[in-house]
C-alpha cells in the first residue's frame, strides 16, 4: 500500500503525470533501446514499438496501478482483489515472454531517467519518491505474481523447441500449426483461451515473438496447435517461412482468459482471427460433451474469410446443448446480414461472456451484454497484442 506521505502527493500529481505519461514512456523505450538493442533480439516485439501500442500500454498500466493504489489502499491479493486484472494479465504477458525480477531494475533506472527529463519543471524529490514507490510496489507484485507462474510451469526453461507437422490453410487469409515437442521435456498443458509466445527467427538474424491463442487441444502436453492471420511481421515470417519439419521456440500456455469450471451458460463472441481463443474452448466442451449451454457468435466480412469454421461448426454441433450464429458483412445463407449485435441474441440467464477480437467490437458488444443483464464481472475478454483496453480504461 502506499504511505501516507505518497498518498496525497500521487493523488495531486497523477492527472500532471498522465497527461505526460506518452512522452515519459516514448523517450524510456527510445533511449533503453537504443543503448540496449539487444532487447530487441526475442523480448521486445520491434512492431509494436514502431506502433507506438507498447508504450500506451505501459503508460496506461502504470496510470491504472496508480488509480488502484490511491481507490484501495488495503493490500492487495494476487488472485482476488479489485485490481486483478492489470497485474494478472501483465504477468501472464511477462511470463509469456522470460521477463526476470532483475530486469525490473533495468526499467525502472531508464523510465525514471525519462521522468526526470520530462517532468524536469515540476519534479520534487517528494514527487520523485512518491513514483518511486508506485513503481516498486507495482513490481513487486507483478514479480511476485510471475514467480508463481514460473513455479506452475514445473519447467525452468521459458524457451522450449517443437517442430511443425502439420501446416494448413485456414479460410482465406489464416494458417493453422501443429507443432510437436522435439526433446522429451515435459510440457505443461494449457486451458482452453490461453495463448503462447512464438520465437522467430527473422531475415535479419533479429528473433522476434509473438503471442497467439491455442486454437485446438488446448489441454494437451504433447502437442500445440495455433491459428495465425497473415498480418504482421512474425505472422508473415510464419506463413512464408517456416514449414513441415522446421522447428520454432514456444513457451508455455500463459492467460489469465480462460474458461472456468462453473455451470453457467457459456456464450463465446468472436470477430475476424478472434475465433481462435473461442475454437479451443468450443472444442474442450465438445470433448467433454459439457452440459452446459453453449452460444457462439461469431462475426466477419466474408464467410470464407471465417479461419475456422468447420472445426467450430463441427464442436458447436457435436455439444448436447450448443448453438452458432453468424453475421457476415457480406449476405450469406444462414447469418445475419451486417455486424454482429447482441440485440438480435437471446442471451441465456447466468450466462458468461468470453469477447475476442478488435477492440472496437468488444467494446461494443461488452455494452450490449451488460444492458442485457449480464453482470460485469462475468464478461473476459482478450487482446492480442498490448492491451490498449486497460491502457485507455
Amino acid at each position: 500500500m502506499l504511505t501516507p506521505a505518497s498518498r496525497p502527493i500521487i493523488q495531486a500529481t497523477l492527472p500532471l503525470v498522465g497527461a505526460r505519461l506518452d512522452a515519459i514512456t516514448a523517450r524510456f523505450y527510445d533511449t533503453m533501446l537504443g543503448e540496449h538493442p539487444e532487447l530487441l533480439d526475442g523480448l521486445f516485439n520491434r512492431a509494436n514499438q514502431r506502433s507506438g501500442e507498447q508504450r500506451q500500454a505501459l503508460a496506461g498500466a502504470i496510470a491504472g496501478y496508480a488509480v488502484h493504489l490511491l481507490k484501495d489502499p488495503a493490500p492487495m491479493d494476487p488472485v482476488k482483489r479489485s485490481g486483478q486484472q492489470l497485474v494478472e494479465r501483465i504477468a501472464h504477458k511477462h511470463v509469456s515472454l522470460g521477463i526476470t525480477p532483475e530486469q525490473y531494475q533495468l526499467v525502472y533506472d531508464y523510465l525514471f531517467g525519462a521522468i526526470a527529463i520530462e517532468l524536469a519543471d515540476v519534479l520534487t524529490p517528494e514527487i520523485a519518491a512518491a513514483w518511486t514507490e508506485v513503481y516498486w510496489l507495482m513490481a513487486e507484485e507483478l514479480s511476485g505474481r510471475e514467480a508463481q507462474l514460473y513455479a506452475a510451469n514445473g519447467n525452468a526453461a521459458v524457451w522450449s523447441p517443437w517442430r511443425v507437422v502439420r501446416k494448413t490453410p485456414a479460410g482465406t487469409h489464416a494458417m493453422s500449426f501443429v507443432v510437436d515437442p522435439v526433446d522429451a521435456t515435459a510440457a505443461r498443458p494449457g486451458r482452453p483461451g490461453q495463448y503462447i509466445s512464438v520465437k522467430v527467427r527473422m531475415a535479419d538474424g533479429i528473433h522476434q515473438t509473438r503471442q497467439y491463442s491455442l486454437s485446438a487441444d488446448a489441454e494437451s502436453s504433447r502437442q500445440r496447435t495455433f491459428t495465425v492471420k497473415y498480418d504482421g511481421e512474425v505472422s508473415r515470417a510464419l506463413h512464408d517461412d517456416v514449414h513441415v519439419g522446421d522447428v520454432i521456440e514456444l513457451s508455455a500456455p500463459a492467460g489469465d482468459v480462460a474458461l472456468g469450471d462453473s455451470d453457467r451458460p457459456v456464450v463465446l463472441a468472436s470477430a475476424g482471427i478472434g475465433c481462435t481463443p473461442m475454437a479451443a474452448t468450443l472444442r474442450s466442451l465438445s470433448d467433454q460433451q459439457s452440459p452446459r449451454k453453449v452460444l457462439a457468435l461469431h462475426t466477419e466480412r466474408r464467410a470464407e474469410h471465417w479461419a475456422l469454421a468447420d472445426q467450430m461448426r463441427q464442436d458447436v454441433a457435436a455439444l448436447p446443448d450448443g448453438q452458432l450464429q453468424l453475421w457476415f458483412e457480406e449476405p450469406a445463407e444462414g447469418a445475419h446480414h451486417g455486424r454482429m449485435s447482441l440485440k438480435d441474441v437471446a442471451l441465456p440467464p447466468r450466462a458468461v461472456l468470453h469477447l475476442c477480437g478488435p477492440l472496437g467490437f468488444m467494446r461494443a458488444i461488452r455494452q450490449e451484454a451488460i444492458d442485457l443483464g449480464i453482470e460485469p464481472e462475468h464478461i473476459h475478454y482478450e487482446v492480442f497484442g498490448p492491451d490498449l483496453w486497460l491502457a485507455s480504461a
